[in-house]
């Protein structure tokens, strides 16, 4: 079988697939990130006990002091979050305690209050504040923040039996290592993980084909087809440092994925300094590979994708409006054309671009390349492809989230270089899927724009996007976002 063409998964896998993390009507949860939900809890409890001073002064006091009483609130609920952080209260698996939740809380909330009495009565200050100020602001912050983390820890429960606080799992390894590795983690990150099954190349008399409740779902090569199929967010390896050459090996077909890779060194015998170790639970991993998009850094890619989206088609709009009519009035067709191309993770979706060839020679699989004066573009379309005008639809797909502005550019399922599939051709390529495509890219502000006819302007595309994968951040966004004209109508504009 070519190693390019889906793996049939065994039969387990596919039954493991519809109901881990799914949801009532059937649909799989989509998982949340422990830091962002932590994140927002912070501040939703930060702006309630602030709100609730400013509340009873606003009703009560009104004396005039506004600057004192201010710098009161916001000193309080900043020491208030630093309590909280210091006793461990501000994570999810501690979200879903009650007795410990609250009782830690009330009592960073009350230790708190004392140090702002005391600091008040040392710098003689406790006169410029009311009393029943005071006192009602602390029973009533104690109020609010029982029926918040209460309120907090229902929907975390939840969340977790829905998996969305789970991450799901897959363990690359089997027999005595998996086996402790397992029993660790059921011990003290069961709510945090969510086991899926085992994956590993060894035949049955050395890796057994169950490891406690958990099936082997297949081969490591299986394990990619798995991660594109469904929600994965964790691989855990559960195998032995000195396994070198099997961990390469394993590391080699697994660095595709979208996914965190740890290395479990829970039974190893080397013992490192703690801060060389993650840890799920108590369970010490060593981080090999991570996600390249996590958490916050989502949400800010997310604001400045639907932000320039937004912005972009309104000031684009006429421009958009005036291709559309001249290209039904100067060829016969629909105005849009729809092409299947590769999304995040593999994912097929489906790209808008104004038509720019000649609706009887249009090249749905993109077969043969566009080429300079190829006979089956329009005039307009020449000019639309000349300066990307083409592209300004798929504005539409970053905000149906299936792009983003900044990404390595999605090509299409049939596009070849020197006659061979542009993912036969690199070995690697679809590491470029471990973030969304975008309609411009570090490759394209580097003149690597347009045809790919050769494997090595393909290398050197493939080469970039990984570069761009690697070193993203959002500086880098708004800086291939300000570049992108100038790529555009300079010396690297070379698209035809």
């Amino acid at each position: 079988m070519n190693r390019h063409e889906p793996r049939l998964l065994a039969e387990q896998a596919l039954d493991v697939r519809p109901f881990a993390g799914a949801l009532p009507g059937g649909e799989e949860a989509r998982g949340f990130s422990a830091a962002v939900v932590s994140g927002i809890a912070q501040l939703l409890e930060a702006l309630l006990l602030a709100g609730l001073g400013a509340i009873l002064y606003a009703f009560y006091v009104r004396s005039g002091a506004d600057m004192l009483y201010v710098s009161c609130v916001v000193a309080t609920v900043a020491l208030f979050n630093v309590a909280v952080n210091a006793v461990g209260m501000h994570k999810v698996s501690a979200y879903r305690t009650m007795i410990e939740q609250v009782g830690r809380v009330l009592s960073a909330w009350t230790v708190v209050f004392l140090a702002l009495i005391a600091f008040a009565f040392a710098l003689k200050v406790s006169d410029a504040y009311s009393r029943v100020w005071m006192v009602g602001w602390y029973f009533g912050g104690a109020g609010c923040l029982l029926a918040f983390r209460l309120g907090l820890r229902a929907l975390v429960l939840r969340w977790t039996h829905e998996g969305r606080l789970r991450r799901r799992t897959a363990i690359v390894g089997g027999a005595t290592e998996a086996k402790a590795l397992i029993g660790a983690i059921e011990a003290s990150a069961y709510n945090d993980i969510q086991l899926l099954g085992l994956f590993d190349d060894r035949d049955e008399k050395r890796s057994p084909g169950r490891v406690g409740i958990y099936p082997k779902l297949g081969k490591v090569a299986d394990l990619v087809d798995f991660a594109r199929r469904t929600r994965l967010d964790l691989v855990i390896v559960a195998l032995p440092l000195a396994a070198e050459t099997r961990v390469l090996q394993m590391l080699k077909q697994l660095w595709v994925l979208p996914v965190d890779i740890r290395l479990s060194a829970h039974a190893s015998k080397l013992r490192f300094k703690s801060r060389a170790y993650s840890y799920l639970g108590s369970v010490p991993v060593l981080d090999v590979i991570d996600k390249p998009i996590s958490d916050w850094n989502v949400v800010l890619k997310w604001l400045f994708d639907k932000t320039v989206a937004i912005a972009a088609l309104i000031a684009l709009s006429p421009l958009m409006i005036g291709v559309a009519f001249a290209i039904k009035l100067t060829s016969n067709g629909p105005v849009l054309f729809r092409q299947k191309r590769h999304g995040f993770n593999n994912e097929l979706i489906e790209i808008f671009k104004f038509r720019s060839m000649h609706v009887d020679m249009t090249d749905e699989e993109a077969v043969s390349l566009v080429t300079r004066d190829d006979p089956r573009v329009t005039p307009i379309g020449r000019f639309i492809r000349k300066t990307s005008i083409d592209e300004l639809p798929q504005l539409f797909n970053v905000l149906m989230g299936e792009l983003s502005i900044v990404g390595p550019r999605p090509h299409a399922l049939q596009a070849k270089a020197a006659d061979t599939l542009y993912h036969e051709a690199v070995d690697g390529y679809f590491a470029r899927h471990r973030v969304k495509p975008g309609m411009t890219g570090w490759a394209q502000i580097n003149g690597w724009r347009g045809e790919t006819d050769t494997l090595e302007k393909l290398m050197g595309r493939v080469d970039h996007d990984l570069y761009y994968i690697e070193n993203w951040s959002i500086l880098l966004d708004l800086y291939i976002l300000l570049m992108t004209p100038f790529a555009l109508f300079g010396k690297n504009g070379n698209a035809y």
